[in-house]
């Protein structure tokens, strides 16, 4: 009986939504209304309406009487739908409206006189090329703005000074060339001005923020780090600009930065990173270092030197970092490597040496690796005390280097070695590979490459998976069956579960 009294109190409603829902659109019984390529707004809209999606259709013009009716709307999103222009007051009256958004559009100035009660504006990808102080007048429940991909090429301080609740600020890809200062916006945590023409901040710009924990300034034409930086950051995101050094008096104040990204600019050496005590994050790749930076937080958990000019990889330059889990030198010329420089790293798991000069596995690897990549060096040989402490290695990435071949018996110190990568090396496929062959078969090791340069009857087959080569070495008896079954019960013996390692996929194995 219940069942039936809630259905008749739901029935008149869902009748008075399919009788007002316009055509090309969907409605439902929260109220909320979608529309996809209309030729105009929506005619005959329910007063009720609580939000309305519209996207990729035509609507040139916004008028006050396309929603002057929705006087419960709380959300309005508009996208894609070549919009130019919106009718002066046509969102003042709409009191509960909380979200707006006006994507992809060709809107040239921002709508005027919103609601006072708007808590997010969105508007990127129109041609919206100047802010005024106006435009924001009133809207101080205004929490997220984001003005992305316009042509603002100014940013001025005062502009934007009534919002005095925001929190999040988007201006990527203006190429804005200026800002003045100070940014009096005391409750904002994210700043993003990323990809714009910036060549450097007003001393007193940030110094108001005294909330920031986002920092995210890619893709501009800095030549140093910005003055007076919020003691409050978390995040500070400096790629692709023309930094040429870091200064400690830039970092000394950034005690609780947890993430630094200074990727694809110019440095030569970074200073005053003893000053970042709560690091975990550090990206250099791409610049002009000769040596790794020295001084690093004990913190650090991921480290990105990668495609540098290091030539040496020295025990000194890791003698702190025993909370480091990931590190990338791939893409150097580091040709000597020190014993043992790695041995106070007790938590590495991943190491990235690929694209390097190395002739040899660096010795007294922490055993702790999970993943060992050695891609593109002039190896030549592996030998046993290079990888026997490395009983918790999963990925051997071998691929393009000058290995011959592979002695059956180092693999004993490779219980959890599951994935092999072997191609561009010249192996000589003869008899013992054949061994190797059937005890990676047992480990169950996933085995990549392996083709055959010699001699000259095996030339361009694999010696993984190549019949022929089974054939020629099956007469030598290298095992019997039972032979054979004591290396899988062996193999299991010395592969126990897998611990789960903390590994991000920061680089993909399965690509040349």
């Amino acid at each position: 009986m219940l069942v039936f009294y809630i259905l008749f109190l739901l029935f008149p409603f869902h009748s008075d939504v399919a009788a007002t829902c316009p055509r090309k659109c969907n409605c439902d019984l929260s109220r909320r209304v979608q529309c996809y390529r209309v030729g105009q707004m929506p005619k005959e809209m329910a007063s009720t309406t609580r939000k309305l999606y519209i996207s990729h259709s035509k609507i040139k013009q916004l008028q006050i009487s396309d929603v002057s009716q929705m006087s419960a709307l709380e959300e309005f999103v508009l996208t894609s739908s070549g919009t130019e222009s919106v009718e002066r007051n046509t969102f003042k009256a709409l009191a509960a409206l909380r979200i707006l958004e006006l994507w992809k559009n060709k809107l040239r100035h921002i709508p005027t006189l919103l609601p006072a009660n708007l808590e997010v504006l969105k508007l990127g990808d129109n041609l919206i090329s100047v802010l005024n102080e106006s435009d924001f007048k009133d809207l101080k429940k205004v929490r997220v703005l984001d003005i992305q991909n316009n042509l603002i090429l100014a940013l001025s301080s005062s502009t934007l000074s009534s919002l005095s609740s925001l929190q999040s600020l988007t201006l990527d890809g203006n190429n804005m060339e200026s800002v003045s200062g100070p940014l009096n916006l005391l409750n904002l945590k994210y700043l993003s001005m990323a990809n714009n023409k910036l060549q450097s901040f007003p001393g007193s710009f940030f110094t108001a923020l005294h909330t920031l924990l986002f920092l995210n300034l890619n893709g501009n034409l800095l030549t140093k780090a910005p003055p007076d930086l919020p003691k409050s950051l978390l995040s500070l995101i400096l790629e692709r600009n023309q930094l040429k050094m870091l200064r400690s008096e830039d970092m000394k104040q950034l005690t609780n930065l947890s993430e630094l990204c200074l990727s694809e600019n110019q440095l030569s050496s970074i200073d005053g990173a003893q000053f970042l005590s709560s690091l975990t994050r550090l990206e250099v790749a791409g610049n002009k270092l000769q040596t790794i930076p020295l001084s690093l937080p004990a913190t650090l958990q991921k480290m990105d030197c990668s495609n540098n000019l290091i030539e040496k990889v020295k025990a000194q330059e890791f003698q702190n970092l025993q909370n480091l889990k990931h590190l990338f030198l791939d893409k150097n010329v580091v040709k000597s490597f020190e014993d043992g420089a790695l041995q106070r790293c007790p938590l590495l798991s991943n190491l990235a040496l690929e694209q390097n000069l190395l002739t040899s596995i660096p010795l007294s690897l922490p055993h702790t690796l999970a993943r060992l990549d050695l891609k593109g060096n002039n190896i030549q040989r592996i030998q046993e005390q290079e990888v026997n402490n490395l009983r918790q290695l999963q990925v051997l990435n071998l691929r393009n280097n000058k290995i011959t071949a592979l002695d059956h018996g180092l693999l004993k110190h490779l219980p959890r070695l599951r994935h092999l990568y072997l191609d561009g090396n010249p192996w000589n496929c003869t008899c013992d590979l054949f061994r190797t062959r059937r005890v990676l078969i047992a480990k169950g090791t996933d085995v990549k490459g392996g083709q055959c340069f010699a001699p000259a009857e095996s030339k361009g087959e694999n010696w993984m998976s190549s019949k022929r080569i089974v054939r020629l070495c099956i007469h030598d008896n290298l095992y019997s069956d039972e032979e054979g079954k004591e290396i899988r019960k062996k193999a299991n013996a010395d592969n126990p579960p897998i611990l789960r390692v903390d590994m991000d996929d920061y680089y993909d194995y399965e690509t040349d």
